[in-house]
């Protein structure tokens, strides 16, 4: 058994690692030596650009590098998987937000590199960008868990605190409150704890767009940020604190992993079911039938986008009952159910691999591949499949 990798979707700044900047509406395997020799165990995607982490823990990175979110040393696009500077500790995770990146290390340190416009290398904003990782010394203790929004962080340490870094979400929150302060965990640099959980146990983040996710080893769901697509299934326009999503919408089952596109969600339930909520225009929840259960809402008469929102509720999606592994990009997801492959959502560069441009609103399976380990970026998708000799 051999393994090879597979890319498709968006190719602007060569992030599919093929050595030019062609979109692909269909999986394409990369060349020999296009790919490490050692098995890859975790495949992302930021706005423009891939990160695969490797099972001994090493980084290769290609595709958009001008803020350096490729952890390379230099500003140069690179349209290969080219390895990362050598490190003292082994790379167990990763998390791509638009144009940075954040590494987990095997001893709970996080490592940034990429754009710092918005403080979102948890550094302070000594510099505009780095393109050399630099480490989040303000943590304080080991780091289980790293998720990179647009322009905002957060993190889980080990003994289930959460915290939150970078000035994305600031406009948003200041809207929500007026003329109140905003909370410190919108309005900083550096890491800030963020309040509301101290009677559980975070274990894992993610983040989208203008939102922040949280799952406690209890299998409860925590949301707040941005909910102008009725990510945090309220009335609420903006939530400042965690907000405990309602059991009874997942069917009153403790929920065992989340993922997040830019504004919509995807849960998994201890029994193996499989919910989405958000935004759904470009098919991205997977389901047809309506998600809106009131009506669009305006909260003044402001010609402003950001106060309008729709109130969307958790449903099942039949198709991907048992996943083994989900996937978001932005608008568009994979998942891999008994060892096929499954693609839904927006489609404009072919991300779905269907080799069309058409948006897919139904989870519809992606050619033969027996995928191993599957990526997402912002408009790409990644594949690690397994090939008989």
């Amino acid at each position: 058994m051999e393994f090879c990798l597979y890319a498709w979707g968006a190719n602007s700044y060569g992030q599919l690692g093929r050595g030019d900047a062609e979109d692909l509406s269909d999986p394409r395997r990369l060349g020999p030596g296009a790919m490490p020799s050692v098995p890859l165990r975790v495949l992302r995607g930021g706005g423009g650009h891939t990160v695969a982490i490797t099972e001994d823990g090493e980084v290769w990175s290609c595709g958009q590098n001008h803020r350096g979110q490729l952890g390379l040393g230099h500003t140069s696009d690179v349209s290969t998987l080219h390895p990362g500077p050598a490190l003292k500790q082994r790379v167990v995770n990763v998390s791509c937000g638009w144009d940075f990146t954040l590494f987990l290390t095997d001893c709970g340190q996080v490592l940034t590199c990429g754009s710092n416009a918005f403080g979102q290398l948890g550094v302070a904003k000594t510099s505009t960008h780095s393109a050399e990782p630099v480490r989040v010394e303000s943590l304080g203790e080991p780091v289980v868990s790293v998720a990179a929004g647009l322009r905002h962080a957060l993190a889980v340490t080990d003994s289930g605190c959460v915290y939150q870094w970078g000035l994305g979400l600031l406009t948003h929150a200041r809207r929500a409150v007026g003329p109140n302060s905003v909370p410190l965990h919108f309005n900083s640099q550096v890491p800030v704890r963020v309040p509301g959980f101290d009677h559980v146990t975070a274990r894992t983040v993610a983040a989208g767009s203008a939102h922040c996710v949280c799952l406690t080893g209890g299998g409860d769901v925590f949301l707040w940020g941005s909910n102008k697509y009725g990510q945090l299934t309220t009335n609420d326009c903006f939530s400042t604190y965690p907000a405990l999503l309602n059991r009874s919408l997942l069917d009153g089952e403790a929920a065992t992993h989340v993922w997040s596109g830019w504004t919509h969600l995807v849960a998994k339930t201890e029994s193996g079911k499989v919910f989405t909520w958000g935004r759904g225009n470009y098919g991205q929840l997977g389901r047809t039938e309506p998600t809106n259960h009131s009506a669009v809402l305006q909260s003044d008469d402001s010609p402003v986008v950001e106060d309008v929102k729709e109130v969307s509720f958790p449903g099942k999606v039949d198709a991907l009952y048992g996943a083994e592994q989900i996937a978001c990009g932005s608008e568009h997801n994979l998942a891999v159910v008994g060892n096929c492959l499954f693609c839904w959502g927006w489609n404009e560069h072919g991300m779905c691999g269907d080799g069309s441009l058409t948006d897919l609103p139904r989870p519809q399976p992606v050619s033969a591949l027996r995928p191993v380990v599957i990526g997402c970026g912002a408009g790409h998708s990644l594949a690690l499949c397994a090939v008989e000799r």
